[in-house]
């Protein structure tokens, strides 16, 4: 299969995530990323099955990848799917959601 989201449409996405949503970026590591002293992480990719994350803890960056609950097909599926995965993310780590 191939993938769905062009370059351009992840570097899209990737922009929005970190420019307006570097918070919940960390959320999501710590909840589901296997990383919960992420302090911070940058969204560097995605693909139909996962986002992908430069994660720093204690100033050490590392590669992480969060899957996706099903595999996407459409760009309009990802901005639920994140919605999502945030909302868990709090619900997981006990903090009350912004938005």
């Amino acid at each position: 299969m191939t993938d769905p989201f062009p370059p351009e449409v992840v570097a899209q996405i990737a922009r929005h995530m970190n420019d307006d949503h570097a918070d919940d970026n960390v959320l999501i590591v710590r909840a589901f990323g296997g990383v919960p002293a992420a302090t911070t992480a940058r969204m560097s990719g995605l693909d139909a099955e996962a986002l992908e994350f430069a994660v720093a803890v204690d100033g050490i960056e590392t590669p992480v990848r969060v899957p996706f609950s099903e595999r996407l097909t459409e760009r309009r599926q990802v901005r639920a799917e994140v919605v999502r995965m945030y909302q868990e993310a709090c619900a997981t780590l006990g903090v009350p959601p912004r938005h």
